[in-house]
């Protein structure tokens, strides 16, 4: 069994996801996409494969989200639209996961911030009027900038963003903590670090390179980083990912003291490191470096992340180090290859 299927058992025999609530009917946007694709399969094996209904603005191209539960076509931007389906299968939560990101949010910023904050706003408005008890929306570290600590970042801190991706993110923080002030709507959030998986391609993070590099690899292919090779950033494998997420929404709303976005963190490291991991499995792997206009963007944000008010509130804590991800990144790339 490899370490992602080990994980994932894990997750499910938990104390807390033992307790999942079969009542629960869920609703996943974005769930198409690379945090989207897995988290809505974790969500199914959960609750049942009929009450987690996948939306996505393209029908998906991933065979097992098709055919483990529903699939619907939705349009952040068309409220009248996410309303009839709401209305048609009565939701209880809302995994609002859509959004243009930092590096492809740059080539067009307006459009970036009008997906990135209409499409909240319209969640939020339909988790009011039709009832929805729970909302889970994803922050970023994009939300940090030049000014704040890029050492530890703490949980309360400068944050003045460079990008339309951050800046969207830090007000769409303010506008959650301020719907559950006004009307005790309860919406989690985390601050993910760059989000590193192997089962969907890239989507326009300025972290991604994390993500190409290990099919290059797998390829036999050199890899082009955009970024300087002594570039840290943190990171999170995905299977960390799904799980702080499952547990951040099954923590008792006692023990949510962050109504904004949590600080989360699995690990942090550079290009050259990620490349030395890799060549201790695949030696013959070679990295050339070509930093572009997303070295700019890398620089503005933390190299390391405190989370310490994560790991007490809710217990959180990861499982996965850098050696451990391209140990199982690898062996499940090499793994599709031969299918």
């Amino acid at each position: 069994m490899s370490a992602t299927l080990s994980i994932v058992t894990k997750q499910a025999n938990s104390p807390a996801q033992k307790m999942a609530n079969k009542t629960e009917t869920i609703l996943v946007i974005g769930a198409c996409g690379q945090l989207g694709s897995e988290l809505t399969l974790q969500l199914r094996s959960l609750y049942g494969g009929s009450k987690v209904v996948a939306a996505d603005i393209y029908a998906p191209k991933q065979t097992d989200l098709l055919a483990s539960g529903p699939f619907e076509k939705i349009d952040v931007l068309d409220p009248k639209g996410m309303a009839a389906i709401a209305s048609r299968y009565k939701f209880t939560q809302i995994y609002h996961l859509a959004a243009v990101l930092s590096a492809a949010g740059e080539k067009d910023p307006s459009f970036a911030w009008r997906l990135n904050m209409d499409g909240l706003f319209h969640v939020l408005d339909l988790a009011l009027e039709q009832g929805i008890g729970q909302v889970f929306w994803p922050s970023s570290i994009a939300v940090f900038g030049p000014d704040t600590p890029r050492q530890h970042t703490p949980q309360h801190t400068i944050m003045n963003p460079s990008t339309v991706y951050g800046i969207s993110k830090l007000a769409g923080e303010m506008w959650c903590a301020y719907y559950f002030r006004k009307h005790g709507l309860d919406i989690r959030s985390l601050r993910y670090p760059g989000l590193i998986g192997y089962k969907a391609l890239p989507g326009g993070g300025t972290t991604d390179y994390a993500v190409d590099i290990y099919r290059k690899a797998v390829e036999g292919k050199p890899f082009e980083c955009y970024l300087h090779e002594d570039t840290y950033l943190p990171m999170m494998y995905m299977p960390d990912a799904i799980k702080a997420t499952i547990d951040l929404m099954q923590a008792p709303a006692e023990n949510i003291s962050v109504r904004d976005a949590y600080n989360v963190s699995g690990m942090s490291f550079s290009p050259k490191e990620i490349a030395a991991s890799i060549q201790k499995l695949i030696p013959s792997f070679k990295i050339i470096y070509k930093p572009d206009y997303r070295q700019q963007i890398a620089d503005s944000w933390p190299q390391t992340i405190s989370d310490q008010v994560a790991r007490q509130d809710w217990g959180w804590h990861p499982t996965y180090d850098l050696d451990a991800m391209t140990a199982d990144i690898l062996e499940n790339l090499q793994q599709q290859a031969l299918l």
